[in-house]
């Protein structure tokens, strides 16, 4: 049998001289890649300005886009609009092998362990806002998710010093670097604009400021878990130290990670629950019979609320903040029949992949149920990819999820909330980079009655583990795993996890009395990357 012919990729008609598609792009992103797929399959080539973009939708060339190495398809071009926010050298403007180095820099703060460490922060933080409330009133639930979140991912991520010392000027400094992220900074960032002024002026007055903290710091010996104080202790495989330049744009990408996209995200749960009574009365259910009106909201508790993770991760699948990704093609790219020449750009877009009705049925329909064990909806890795996929998956993608949970366990315990406006005219705004809901977006809150229910210590059926089975063996896909460390949290028989972030799998077939603790690593894992596979015995 001949070898396969493979051909390039079929293009958008209607380019426009000089333009390309950008007009029809930029109006509405996420309508623009979803006429293109239906126009013209699961790869697609369209042109802003003079540079050749390639779309991948569905699984396989999603699959394709999320495996294929640094080498062949390069995030550092696609987001050099990055490089004033972040700094020169760091992250996506270092060398593949350096942002590598950087980014396991900062997973240590993500494991299990600090992670527990998270909950009474964040449970704190949302506290401290609703004091302000009152009975009853109405707010823009956006610019409450947006300070909420800016408060929980600083004191979590940076430290005491940026919450409460530097607080006012930390979240002005902050404003100033996320409104540079500006669509024509892709082709012209430095340009004389206020807004760019603004932006390099706030990097600079942040790096003295961490400067300052650094000195602080090391005349003291109080230990610390937060990503500052990781990055501080930090050296690369050749010894030497980060920079305080280098510490500032790090810094900067772990808020942008656990802030820019987790505001949009909480406020759109609070939308779609309001829009679906029946999911509101079932999630605020399962917090009263988690916590009852006033139990304490940990760790532990919050990884076992799954009527409100699947709202989450059915938010994420309508309303995915980031709704195209981008490689640039640095080595002829091979997927599914095509070749995808390099120097072209390659996109994937979780908000055209989340709509196919072959991988989710209806699927414009608000489906939490969707991810029930029967389901399973989100089975295929790279057909829900709401955090990405592979090696370059969101590595906040768990303290995401934890950090929202544990603010709807206080908000829907505090308040009853009703939206302001119709439930159509909640929309997303896809002129913004992040996509978030747009402005104004008001809801009415009125002080719940306490219910008086406390049930926290029963144990819901839904999270009972599975009776034991027979024989079974461990696989790993290395691709997906990110050093997370919550296998060997739950099974320290089975998995180790060193302090670069490297797993051992100590035992691939572990005696069946370990099957429990084995499942528990599998659910709890952050990016999937454990499968309990049935070995039955010879």
């Amino acid at each position: 049998m001949g070898e396969r012919q493979l051909k390039e990729p079929p293009k958008l008609s209607g380019a426009l001289p000089l333009a390309g598609h950008i007009f029809s792009f930029g109006k509405n992103p996420h309508a623009f890649m979803m006429r293109l797929r239906r126009q013209l399959g699961d790869v697609a080539e369209f042109r802003l300005f003079h540079q050749s973009m390639v779309l991948l939708t569905g699984t396989e060339a999603s699959e394709a886009f999320y495996r294929a190495p640094d080498e062949v398809l390069d995030q550092g071009p696609a987001y050099k609009i990055m490089t004033p926010i972040f700094g020169k050298g760091v992250v996506f403007d270092a060398p593949i092998a350096r942002k590598n180095q950087q980014l396991l820099m900062l997973m240590p703060a993500l494991r299990d362990k600090p992670m527990r460490t998270y909950s009474d922060i964040i449970v704190d933080e949302v506290e401290t806002l609703l004091d302000r409330w009152g009975d009853s009133g109405e707010i823009d639930l956006l610019e409450f998710t947006k300070e909420l979140t800016i408060y929980t991912s600083s004191h979590c991520l940076l430290g005491a010093e940026f919450r409460y010392e530097l607080n006012r000027e930390f979240v002005r400094i902050y404003h100033d670097l996320e409104q540079g992220i500006q669509p024509i900074a892709y082709v012209f960032p430095d340009l004389p604009l206020p807004v760019f002024r603004r932006r390099d002026k706030a990097r600079a007055r942040l790096q003295q400021l961490v400067s300052q903290i650094m000195e602080k710091r090391a005349r003291q010996a109080e230990n610390r878990t937060n990503v500052f104080q990781m990055l501080i202790d930090a050296s690369y495989e050749d010894g030497s130290k980060l920079t305080a330049h280098e510490i500032t744009g790090m810094l900067i990408a772990a808020v942008f990670a656990g802030h820019h996209t987790s505001s949009g995200t909480t406020a759109w749960v609070l939308i779609e629950l309001l829009r679906h009574p029946e999911h509101m009365r079932s999630v605020v259910a399962e917090i009263e019979e988690r916590f009852g009106s006033d139990g304490a909201v940990d760790f532990e508790s919050l990884r076992q609320l799954p009527k409100l993770e699947n709202v989450i991760k059915e938010v994420l699948r309508l309303h995915p903040p980031l709704i195209i990704l981008m490689r640039k093609v640095m080595q002829d790219f091979y997927v599914k029949d095509y070749v995808i020449k390099a120097g072209k750009f390659v996109c994937a877009a979780p908000s055209v992949t989340h709509r196919i009705p072959e991988l989710f049925p209806d699927p414009d329909r608000f489906d939490p149920d969707r991810y029930s064990p029967e389901r399973a909806e989100d089975r295929d890795l790279f057909g829900w990819q709401a955090f990405g996929g592979g090696r370059h998956k969101c590595s906040g993608n768990a303290f995401a999820l934890f950090q929202i949970k544990a603010i709807f366990c206080v908000l829907l315990r505090r308040y009853e909330f009703e939206l302001a406006g119709s439930p159509e005219s909640y929309r997303d705004d896809y002129r913004k980079m992040v996509v978030e809901p747009g402005s104004p977006c008001l809801v009415r809150y009125r002080k719940r009655r306490r219910t008086g229910l406390n049930v926290a210590g029963e144990e819901s059926a839904s999270i009972r583990p599975e009776p034991a089975a027979g024989s079974f063996r461990i696989v790993v896909d290395r691709d997906l795993c990110k050093g997370h460390a919550h296998c060997m949290a739950e099974a320290p028989e089975i998995f180790l996890v060193d302090e670069n972030g490297r797993l051992d799998v100590l035992e691939e077939r572990p005696v069946p009395a370990l099957i429990e603790k084995a499942r528990a690593a599998e659910k709890y894992c952050p990016t999937r990357a454990i499968k309990i596979l049935d070995d039955p015995e010879p």
